[in-house]
């Protein structure tokens, strides 16, 4: 009797401790498998744009910028490299300043004129240009004052646009009538220091000095002519 009351015992006991297992299992503990949830965060991607793992990291997102900004220089220097380039003014018209004139013996001329050559040196650091007809006159009394009328331009003759290294020089024929040929009275002669020479489109003149020749104060008695400037050695007079 006592026997079965002692199994009887023990049998309840198990139940109950099997009762208390079962019953701690479905009343809801820490989860076992974490590690679950994390690898498919990782591997998904797709239907949890919140979670931490679908951000870049700041490895990622430092990488991404600098790689944004790479891109953006890139994309500047390629504008902007074509910019700035220059030619420092070489080929430009050749002013008065850096211009020296002279005389120079022309073909001699004929009967009752006489032909020389005016003379443009590039005194100068860099090429540039003369294109066209000089301005000429004469000028006397010691003070550059022009003298009679200026020369006239002699539009038939070569004109080319004449390209000048520095040092290299341009010629214009300039023919002189002699004062002799007018009559003291139509002429008013006076002796000349020399020519006015305006360089083509410049407003600014040179002095050129010419002893020996007799001008013309009269308006009337026009005794100069000009031609286009030409490279020295090419002038037909």
């Amino acid at each position: 009797m006592h026997r079965s009351t002692r199994s009887a015992i023990v049998l309840a006991s198990t139940g109950a401790v099997l009762a208390l297992a079962l019953s701690g299992c479905s009343s809801g503990g820490p989860d076992p498998a974490p590690t679950a949830t994390e690898t498919v965060t990782a591997s998904a991607g797709g239907s949890s744009p919140s979670t931490a793992t679908s951000a870049p990291s700041s490895s990622s997102a430092a990488s991404s910028s600098s790689s944004a900004s790479s891109s953006s220089s890139a994309s500047s220097s390629s504008s902007g490299g074509s910019a700035g380039g220059g030619s420092g003014g070489d080929g430009g018209r050749c002013t008065t300043a850096s211009l020296a004139g002279s005389v120079e013996s022309g073909s001699g001329g004929a009967a009752g004129s006489t032909y020389v050559h005016l003379a443009l040196r590039n005194t100068g650091s860099t090429t540039c240009t003369l294109q066209g007809w000089p301005g000429v006159s004469f000028v006397g009394g010691g003070s550059g004052e022009q003298i009679g009328a200026p020369a006239t331009r002699d539009e038939a003759s070569a004109h080319p646009t004449v390209t000048l290294a520095p040092g290299a020089v341009a010629v214009a024929p300039l023919k002189i009538t002699q004062a002799e040929n007018y009559p003291t009275a139509t002429c008013d002669p006076v002796s000349a220091d020399g020519f006015r020479v305006y360089p083509p489109g410049s407003t600014e003149s040179l002095f050129v000095r010419d002893s020996g020749i007799t001008a013309c104060r009269s308006t009337d008695a026009g005794l100069l002519s000009v031609q286009g400037l030409v490279p020295e050695g090419q002038a037909a007079d």
